[in-house]
Order: structure tokens, then C-alpha cells, then sequence
């Protein structure tokens, strides 16, 4: 698409057409010299912060300018600041963060300006995200009601910033499954994650010091990250047919180091390992259905004891998180359907005791955090959106050729069961602001990203766009 400049000067007019891409190399070129130009008088005058402001803000430029040429870089971007960049703002402002803002104001400018064109994909799985999003909305607004005047409320920092997980987290899965219309980005996303993924599991394993230096904590302490690193490989080593013998061997190693890091070095760290544990139990189920169902009792059984040891290994855990439940729950009730806006019970917490004391404290549990912040609503839309994104899976399943589409349908849709159980562990999917927090945006932000990813393949493979026109997309069999 062309940039059309058009000149009038008293009776003379005339359009000149410049090609997007020139119009984009010459700022490019034109920013690097002047970047070049300004770091030279920098680093003469001798201000080192001055000279490390330039070169980053001429990085940016360049960057913002390749993301303009290539968007779906950006996804590539929010994974590489979320694992490494430790810039940390105010109120945990991060780079992931930043990047998902920073990727999605691009796509929505390509729609404004460039395409000219402010069209979503049509989906059912998407209905409820959307829902979701003008809910979290209403909750804000209501959260400046002081629902109890004994009580402070939490501070605006803390109020935008729940808000801003919940609103950029759910935008996150409508702009990946609009953006992604080539399988070959979504293929070099998994494999990136996992590469880098990799990478950490055998610093850990080998225990090298650095790598938790190089790695940043709001990542690899997130059990997101954990789950998605055995859902992805594991379901592309046993079901994508297409893979070679060693291809699915190294997967299977991926998955197997990641349980042995999770469980020996970790395994009081139950949300390291658990949901992990749970997106293999389904894909195992899937492989060896007919075993599975001979087992079945076995399983049962052995389910019932595993629960109730980890209980009896954390009762104390266990018995305050019960009490937590029921305090946040009554504290709801003030306003049920909407919730009481973001971060506010952590407040109003102080005025219903637990165990004799009146503290602030959070639920620790997902489904609970949501209906207090966005009331029953938001319980609805939630558990909407898993089903829809299971369902949706499931279908796939079945309609998919071989190949890595195949395989990372059947990811996500052990991804759900895991997201579950993650989310009644603590609020991984979607962070309270003074718990996980927007550090831990860094890795609650990949459930989005491949769900979106779901989308985006049943778009690519049987979707169909306005006018009736069938989707236009690169579909790789690898």
C-alpha cells in the first residue's frame, strides 16, 4: 500500500504516491543517522546516560520500525522481554508489559491508518473474551464506589494496574488470533519459547548460577511457564506425525528435564510441577485412550491418595486458603454481579477477621480473585472462555490434517485442564495486583498467546473473512 502526499498550491494539484516500504526505509535510514550523529556528540561530551538514552531510543526506532514491517516480530519481542529484559517501573511496570502495549497500539494503528480497515475475525471463542474486556471495564468504574467507608480503598496505581492485567491479557488472545494468518509465525513462536525454554531447564538441571541471573524470576517463577513448556513439546512429540525420530526424542527430553527440575529441585513448589502434571495425564489420555480406560479405576485411586497427601504435607496452607475463600467471598457479596473493582478487597479485608486477625491478605486462588474484582460476570466469561477454547480445540482435533496444527491443538487442549488447575492453585492466568502481580505478566501472558493461536489456525485452515471470502493464508505441513 502506497502513502499518498497531495500537494495544492493555488490552481496546481497533484498526488504523489510513495510505496509504504521506501516511505518506512527512508525514516529508518534517516533516524539511524541521526541516532549515529547525536551518540558520536554523546559520547564526546562524556554523559554516559545520555549516550545510553540515545543508543536505546535509536534500538527502539529501528525496532519499532522492523515490527511495522514484520508485526508478528512482536510476539517474539513480548517473549524475549518478558524472559530477560529486568527493566521494572512503578507499581512492577515491566517490558513485557510495555511490549504487549507496544505491539498491540502498532496492529491497531496498521487498522486505522494504514489498512484503513477496523475488522476482528468473526469467532465464537473470541465472544467471551470480548465480554470479558467490557466487564473488567464496568468493574473499574464501580471500584471507585468506597463499598466500605470504614475501610480504605486500594490506590490508583494498584487499581490501573489489576485493571490493565485483566483488559491487555484478554486483548492479547483477539490481537494474536487477528494478527497470526501465517501457521510459519506461529510455528517460529512455539519453537522460540521452547528453544529458550530449553535453555533454562538445563541451566537449572546443571545448576549454573548465571542462569537465573540471565532469566528473569517474573518468568520462570510463574507455573505458566512450567505448563506450556510440557504442553507444547509433549503434544508435538506424540501427536504431530510429521516430526522425524529425533525430533520427538529431543521433545520428549525437553519435557522429561522440565519434570525432573520441576519435581527435585522444586517439588514443594507445587504449581512448578501440578499443572504441568495434569497437561501430560490428558495427553497421555488422548494417546493411549483404550489403557487409559482399563486404568481409569487406578487412576481414581491414585488421584484421591496424591490429593490427600498434599494436602496433609501443607494442612496449614491448605486450612487458611479455605478461611481466605470464605472471607473474600462474604466481602464480595457487597456487589456480586460486577465485583468490587480491582485490588479493593485486598482493603476491605482488614474489617472481616481470619484466624483472629484483621490483615490485608488475597485469596491465592483464581476463580475467587475474579469474582471479587469483577463479580459473578467475570466468573462466567472466564469459565466461558476455557470451554470455548476447549471446545474449539477439540473440534480441531479431528478436522486437522498431520502435522504441527494437529499437535498444538492437542496442546492447548491439555493447556485448559492445566490453566484450570493453575487457577485454582493461585491466580497464574490472570495475576492479582498484590500477589503475582504485573511481574508475572511475563509468562501469565503465553496461556493468551496460545490460545489466540488456536484461533488464528481454525482461521487459517477453515475460516473465512467479510464478503464470504475464504482466508488467505501460508499453511506449512511441518
Amino acid at each position: 500500500m502506497n502513502v499518498d502526499i497531495r500537494l495544492k498550491i493555488f490552481s496546481y494539484t497533484r498526488t504523489i504516491s510513495i510505496s509504504r516500504y521506501w516511505f518506512q526505509y527512508g525514516i529508518m535510514t534517516a533516524a539511524i543517522v541521526m541516532g549515529i550523529v547525536v551518540s558520536m556528540a554523546a559520547a564526546f561530551l562524556g554523559n554516559q546516560m545520555i549516550l545510553i538514552l540515545v543508543l536505546a531510543a535509536v534500538a527502539g526506532t529501528v525496532g519499532v520500525l522492523l515490527l511495522m514491517r514484520y508485526p508478528n516480530l512482536g510476539f517474539i519481542v513480548i517473549l524475549v522481554s518478558g524472559m530477560f529484559i529486568p527493566f521494572s517501573g512503578p507499581g512492577g511496570v515491566n517490558a513485557s508489559i510495555l511490549s504487549v502495549i507496544l505491539v498491540m497500539g502498532l496492529w491497531l494503528m496498521d487498522m486505522f491508518i494504514v489498512k484503513r480497515e477496523f475488522e476482528f475475525i468473526k469467532s465464537r471463542t473470541l465472544r467471551p473474551v470480548f465480554y470479558f474486556m467490557l466487564i473488567s471495564i464496568l468493574a473499574f468504574a464501580i471500584g471507585q464506589i468506597p463499598w466500605f467507608v470504614f475501610a480504605n480503598q486500594a490506590p490508583m496505581t494498584a487499581q490501573l494496574g489489576g485493571f490493565a492485567i485483566y483488559f491487555f491479557l484478554l486483548a492479547t488472545m483477539i490481537m494474536t488470533a487477528n494478527m497470526i494468518r501465517d501457521i510459519r509465525w506461529l510455528q517460529t513462536i512455539v519453537w522460540v519459547f521452547v528453544g529458550l525454554g530449553m535453555v533454562y531447564v538445563i541451566g537449572r538441571a546443571l545448576e549454573i548460577p548465571l542462569t537465573d541471573r540471565i532469566y528473569q524470576a517474573g518468568f520462570y517463577a510463574n507455573s505458566m511457564f512450567w505448563m506450556w513448556l510440557v504442553a507444547l513439546p509433549l503434544s508435538q512429540a506424540m501427536f504431530n506425525k510429521l516430526l522425524s525420530l529425533r525430533v520427538r526424542i529431543l521433545l520428549y527430553g525437553i519435557v522429561a528435564l522440565t519434570f525432573l527440575v520441576a519435581l527435585l529441585q522444586q517439588g514443594d513448589w507445587k504449581s512448578g510441577w501440578l499443572p504441568a502434571a495434569v497437561v501430560a495425564g490428558v495427553l497421555f489420555s488422548l494417546r493411549f485412550k483404550r489403557l487409559v480406560i482399563l486404568a481409569v479405576p487406578f487412576i481414581a485411586v491414585g488421584a484421591v491418595i496424591m490429593a490427600q497427601d498434599l494436602i496433609s504435607t501443607d494442612l496449614y496452607s491448605w486450612g487458611t486458603r479455605l478461611d481466605a475463600w470464605a472471607v473474600v467471598l462474604d466481602i464480595s457479596r457487597a456487589d456480586p454481579i460486577l465485583g468490587l473493582g480491582f485490588a479493593n478487597y485486598y482493603w476491605y479485608a482488614e474489617l472481616f477477621p481470619i484466624r483472629g486477625y484483621r490483615i490485608n491478605f488475597n485469596s491465592h486462588s483464581q476463580f475467587v480473585d475474579i469474582i471479587a474484582q469483577t463479580g459473578i460476570l467475570g466468573l462466567i466469561c472466564y469459565v466461558w472462555i476455557l470451554f470455548e477454547v476447549g471446545r474449539l480445540a477439540l473440534n480441531l482435533l479431528i478436522k486437522l490434517p498431520d502435522g504441527f496444527a494437529k499437535g498444538y491443538a492437542y496442546g492447548v487442549f491439555g493447556g485448559v485442564f492445566g490453566a484450570i488447575m493453575a487457577s485454582f492453585l493461585v491466580d497464574w492466568v490472570l495475576p492479582f495486583a498484590y500477589n503475582i502481580g504485573l511481574n508475572g505478566v511475563r509468562a501469565s501472558i503465553l496461556p493468551w498467546i496460545f490460545f489466540g493461536g488456536l484461533v488464528s489456525i481454525n482461521q487459517i485452515y477453515f475460516g473465512t473473512r467479510s464478503k464470504g471470502q475464504p482466508v488467505v493464508a501460508n499453511v506449512s505441513k511441518s
